[in-house]
């Protein structure tokens, strides 16, 4: 079907028509119903295409004509074509449309790069949050932006990596990599149908983004590349992501409140959705960065092919974590090389400051609803002495536990934090929870499979939990012969 479309689109280019338009010099009009589209050309302005050429200013200037042209303006960039490109800012109320099989690739030389004024925090205030001042693209205050098309974006992150570390299986980057897409303080934005491929570090960047919708957007990146994660949403409100297929190495798809967007306020009302991941960290996540509050946020339909957690919450700073719900969805979650955080948890919900001087939040009513995986560690909800995780309910959950991978097990995985041991040895019972209140586990499974390690445990291992329910849970010990399938201290 997809060849189809592309051959069709081609043929009515070729014949100088596009969607029962005409294309005349550089501002083309489509009639269309009610809409008429302008159409900027980037060959138009010089863009050659051929993937060696440098098309940054041709493609600079199409932009910049079609927004002042204003809504209802398209720059076009045309398919069987290879746009190479140094940094674009793209513009408010315009199209952005890669047609048919238009690709572009970027640039490897760091001096194609602009540097974009983005926001800062003070050395006193830490961010594990990677930021850098020259992407690929940069959209800042744009409104009634879309990109959109069948069209390609290649990162060329080979380029941008210095050598693959064969001990802790990873590459090591170069000192200089950009992020693809950083979207600040827009509004009405829309990603939808493109694909984007091998990014060096993050992909698609909402930071303080309103009114947000990515829609059958497919992320390929290279699986052992760190920080290059898929989406995330980032002190942005109203936003939807919605049928995308993300392959990555670091977080599939991240929510966030980083310090350095804390003038653009809490994130909220976040909807992920009938998404197909794989990665080497989580699956669904909210964290690391909660300076402020996140809050009204949704995972649903959503399969999880391979992760290092599956479902996670990450709670190191002072924001709160409240009313975020995770239903129907399917994950397998392994180990992974030393490096990457997260050591197979089913599930992880954790509260740990991130260092000893750190002010933590809380995570509070969280909804855990008809979720199935396969894991090599437990299903995890530990709060702290400081930060009590309350008001969780696991509906209809249920987890095979089995090792299949060659890393060393019988750990606990608390990074990124200096006020306790980052990784902790420990047992992996089924279903343990720790310095948590009001916790529910209704009609909920754990199942073993063929391999059991000496640690593999107890089926729920509880410690100074307050209020636990568990109605209808199901489970065996491990090795019955030594622990008793619920244990509660």
């Amino acid at each position: 079907m997809r060849n189809e479309q592309l051959t069709r689109r081609r043929a009515m280019i070729a014949a100088g028509t596009w969607a029962a338009g005409t294309l005349v010099g550089c501002a083309s009009m489509r009639s269309g119903g009610k809409r008429q589209v302008r159409m900027f050309d980037v060959a138009d302005y010089g863009a050659v295409g051929d993937g060696v050429t440098l098309d940054t200013r041709a493609i600079q200037r199409a932009i910049d004509e079609a927004a002042v042209a204003g809504r209802g303006s398209q720059v076009l960039l045309r398919g069987g074509k290879k746009y190479l490109t140094g940094s674009l800012a793209l513009k408010g109320n315009i199209d952005f449309h890669l047609a048919d099989d238009a690709q572009i690739l970027a640039s490897t030389n760091p001096e194609d790069y602009t540097i974009v004024g983005l926001p800062r925090v003070a050395a006193s205030q830490p961010t594990t949050a990677p930021r850098n001042d020259r992407s690929l693209f940069t959209a800042i205050r744009a409104g009634g932006l879309r990109i959109s098309g069948t069209g390609s974006i290649d990162g060329c992150w080979r380029e941008f990596m210095e050598k693959f570390d064969e001990e802790n299986e990873w590459w090591l980057p170069k000192k200089f990599r950009p992020p693809m897409f950083q979207f600040v303080g827009c509004t009405d934005l829309e990603l939808r149908d493109i694909q984007i491929i091998g990014s060096p570090v993050w992909t698609v960047h909402l930071l303080g983004c309103r009114h947000v919708r990515c829609d059958h957007v497919t992320i390929r990146n290279q699986m052992d590349v760190p920080n290059c994660d898929g989406i995330n949403p980032d002190h942005s409100q109203d936003v939807e992501i919605a049928n995308c297929n993300i392959t990555c190495g670091d977080d599939a798809i991240a929510v966030k409140a980083s310090r350095y967007g804390n003038a653009y306020g809490p994130t909220h009302n976040i909807r992920v959705r009938d998404c197909v991941l794989l990665t080497q960290d989580s699956g669904v996540k909210i964290g690391t960065e909660t300076t402020q509050d996140i809050y009204d946020v949704r995972f649903e339909r959503c399969e999880i092919k391979s992760s290092c957690r599956g479902l996670c919450i990450q709670l190191r700073d002072e924001g709160n974590v409240r009313d975020v719900d995770f239903r129907d969805i399917t994950f397998v979650s392994r180990y992974h090389s030393a490096p990457w955080w997260g050591r197979g948890e089913a599930i992880s919900f954790t509260a740990l400051p991130r260092s000893p001087e750190t002010k933590v939040g809380t995570i509070q009513h969280v909804r855990v609803s008809n979720v199935t995986g396969r894991a090599e560690n437990s299903v995890r909800i530990n709060g702290s002495d400081v930060s009590r995780i309350r008001d969780i309910v696991l509906d209809n959950v249920a987890v095979t536990m089995d090792r299949w991978t060659k890393y060393p097990g019988g750990l606990f995985d608390n990074r990124p934090t200096t006020a306790q041991d980052g990784i902790e040895p420990h047992t992996n019972p089924g279903y343990y929870l720790r310095h948590a209140d009001d916790v529910t586990l209704r009609n909920c499974k754990i199942a073993w499979g063929e391999n059991r390690p000496d640690y593999f445990t107890h089926a729920l291992r509880a410690e100074d939990c307050k209020n636990l329910s568990t109605p209808g849970f199901a489970g065996s010990a491990a090795h019955p012969d030594r622990y008793t399938a619920v244990s509660i201290t």
